[in-house]
């Protein structure tokens, strides 16, 4: 295992406790973690969505965590107050393993930037 890649899985399981600590429960996946970034973006808070809502607020993390790198810029809000992001530049093809780690070094970037959650 590489240094930087031990570093990331380091932050990776620190920003886990840090959430865990913070909501209450571990979150499970890389889907759950972009489920939360969403629904901080959507700024409702944490009210009842359908599964549908759901998939789209893993949507709008992505987007969001990934707007770093330039892949998408905010379009701006819809009448609901709901974000709507469009692709700036194609996203390189890449295996599932980098992709993880592309979308984990994006994630932490944005609890270091966004949130007061890491420092």
């Amino acid at each position: 295992m590489d240094e930087e890649f031990e570093q990331l899985e380091n932050d990776w399981n620190r920003l886990k406790i840090v959430l865990t600590e913070v909501i209450g429960k571990q979150p499970s996946d890389l889907n759950s973690v972009l489920f939360m970034i969403g629904v901080q973006e959507l700024g409702k808070g944490p009210i009842p969505f359908s599964k549908e809502e759901k998939q789209d607020l893993i949507h709008i993390a992505t987007c969001k965590v990934l707007s770093y790198s330039g892949f998408y810029i905010l379009e701006g809000l819809d009448k609901d107050g709901w974000p709507h992001w469009k692709l700036n530049k194609k996203i390189p093809s890449m295996d599932l393993a980098a992709q993880e780690k592309m979308m984990k070094m994006h994630i932490l970037q944005y609890f270091r930037e966004d949130t007061d959650l890491l420092d």
